[in-house]
């Protein structure tokens, strides 16, 4: 992942860890540096190694988000590879959303017309907005826009909200079978 991406990425890890509860963490699954094959169709459970760790985390994860630098009009290879050794529900009943670092202000359909349809397919309950972070939002690879570090804050109120939210609606789901 870009360094922007990462430190966007830092800022909203900063803004959730302060409404979070004790019983609940978050951790940050860089796929930089991580020996993972392309997928070959096998079974998840079949991976061995860092492919294996980095499946079973999102797999235990409850809520999701991605950083996600835009390159050549494109999701990077590497994140497309982790959705494809994935099952296809992977992301039933999980709370996903993602920050993006793009180039061009019209790289927002990258999300639009890539991510979106992917993680749509896997199921995921996708939160409807994102932050998109332009090169102009940044000093070097620091971000230094005000109105970013805003929506980063105000989108860490929304995950918590809609997670929360979300989570209730499964367990009164979960009760209403009355077994």
């Amino acid at each position: 992942m870009g360094h922007k991406t990462e430190n966007m990425l830092s800022e909203l890890q900063n803004q959730l860890e302060k409404q979070i509860s004790e019983s609940d963490s978050i951790q940050l699954i860089d796929l930089k540096g991580k020996k993972i094959p392309f997928s070959d169709g096998r079974n998840w459970l079949d991976n061995t190694g860092d492919t294996l760790k980095i499946l079973k985390e999102v797999m235990e994860a409850d809520v999701l988000i991605f950083g996600v630098p835009t390159y050549q009009a494109s999701i990077p290879a590497p994140l497309k590879n982790i959705f494809d050794l994935l099952p296809e529900g992977a992301f039933y009943h999980k709370l996903v959303g993602f920050v993006v670092t793009e180039g061009s202000p019209k790289h927002y359909l990258v999300m639009e017309h890539q991510l979106k349809p992917i993680l749509n397919f896997m199921k995921a309950n996708i939160i409807p907005n994102y932050v998109f972070a332009h090169d102009s939002d940044f000093s070097g690879s620091i971000l230094s826009s005000d109105d970013v570090s805003m929506r980063l804050s105000r989108y860490a109120e929304d995950i918590k909200l809609k997670g929360e939210y979300y989570q209730k609606q499964l367990e009164d789901q979960e009760g209403s079978y009355g077994f």
